[in-house]
């Protein structure tokens, strides 16, 4: 029988430097906020990550460590049972993490002022990674149908690429901050045209274990042209919660962007990945699956108490349901604020500290982004303090 995990737990991460607690000063927030921004989650790891890095520890020593088969049989036989996906050895190619990835892959196949483009409202370091690149970046904006959903414009994606001479799109799939868990039809119509018109494609998949409703279709696997096009970055960060420890799996099929990307790694000084890391992710791949589903479970109970809690006390405040990711894209536009109206509402009278909707691109304006991977006591006080704030506001 698989033990019961308590995700009510109540844990203090206070004074443990991390940046969601502990980083209010240096990001000129008040102190005493309930932190719902960044993409970690408040929820200890599988036990056994845990007793591994344990039993390490004890060991004593962390030299330059690196990984054998053993290693890649575990994430290859997670990405074949979650995702259907047969990956092979010899596409591998391991990082600190995808953001890490994603510069590396501007830097290896643009030149300075050539065009990479992004989807916004999207995760604020795809715009970073080109623009702190002197490359020109271009925005396919996502739209937001009737349906309370996002969806792409492939017509203006065509018409960017050819008019802005696109080398390179970084999808982000499943969306991060608004949550579409893109189907398989839209990505074929997307990725038929980057075969077209031989723009490489970049898939952050990070998200794709948190997926309630749709399956994630893995970019790379839905045509064998898309296959030698693609440079797939997936991490266990998001999924069990270890983004500390600084680890990311890439799969580049095609040898010759493979060797591209090796050299650009190469060229950053960069070499074996953190000891600690490479053990915590190939025990969870292994172990995880049965945390993973109850954690899955407890997220939709989030997301449902969440829903209930909005339509009873606050319907003017809209959200685009999430597919998968563990990301509400909030929407506050009928409350009809400035955003600084807005950010005083949050922060200074709610006393929340979510993630501004333009860190997404001004297409942002008037949403914000809130992380609901907390215990449900979390979840439920951030919500009474909104609904109580919002009170005075009238």
């Amino acid at each position: 029988m698989n033990k019961k995990i308590n995700f009510d737990e109540i844990i203090d991460r206070k004074n443990t430097d991390c940046i969601k607690y502990d980083g209010a000063d240096r990001m000129g927030k008040p102190k005493g906020l309930i932190p719902m921004w960044v993409a970690d989650m408040d929820f200890r790891v599988p036990e056994e990550v845990s007793k591994a890095l344990e039993e390490r520890v004890k060991h004593g020593i962390y030299g330059y460590t690196e990984s054998d088969a053993h290693y890649f049989e575990a994430i290859a036989g997670w990405m074949q049972k979650k995702h259907d996906w047969q990956v092979e050895p010899t596409w591998l190619v391991k990082t600190p993490g995808v953001v890490f990835a994603l510069a590396m892959a501007v830097q290896a196949f643009t030149k300075v002022g050539e065009a990479v483009m992004i989807q916004r409202p999207v995760y604020h370091p795809f715009s970073h990674v080109i623009e702190e690149n002197d490359r020109k970046l271009v925005d396919n904006a996502l739209v937001l149908g009737d349906d309370g959903k996002y969806h792409m414009d492939l017509v203006d994606f065509e018409k960017q690429i050819e008019e802005q001479d696109v080398k390179m799109f970084i999808l982000c799939n499943p969306h991060n901050p608004v949550g579409r868990v893109w189907t398989k039809e839209e990505l074929l119509a997307m990725g038929e045209i980057c075969v077209r018109k031989k723009v490489l494609v970049v898939s952050d998949e990070i998200h794709q274990d948190f997926v309630y409703k749709g399956k994630h279709q893995v970019f790379a696997d839905l045509n064998q042209a898309f296959r030698g096009i693609t440079i797939t970055c997936t991490a266990p960060s998001k999924t069990f919660n270890l983004a500390g420890l600084q680890i990311s799996n890439l799969f580049i099929a095609n040898p010759h962007v493979r060797r591209m990307f090796r050299e650009q790694i190469r060229k950053a000084g960069f070499s074996q990945l953190n000891t600690m890391g490479l053990l915590a992710c190939e025990v969870a791949y292994r172990h995880g699956e049965n945390w993973l589903n109850q954690l899955l479970e407890y997220l939709q109970g989030n997301l449902a108490f969440m829903r209930a809690y909005f339509a009873e006390y606050m319907p003017q405040i809209k959200w685009t349901e999430p597919e998968g990711t563990y990301l509400v894209w909030l929407d506050l536009r009928d409350l009809h604020l400035t955003e600084k109206e807005k950010e005083d509402l949050i922060v200074q009278k709610a006393g929340l500290w979510l993630d501004v909707g333009t860190k997404f691109g001004e297409c942002g304006v008037g949403f914000e982004r809130m992380n609901i991977a907390c215990p449900r006591a979390v979840l439920e006080k951030a919500l009474e303090q909104l609904k109580e704030a919002m009170k005075k506001e009238r």
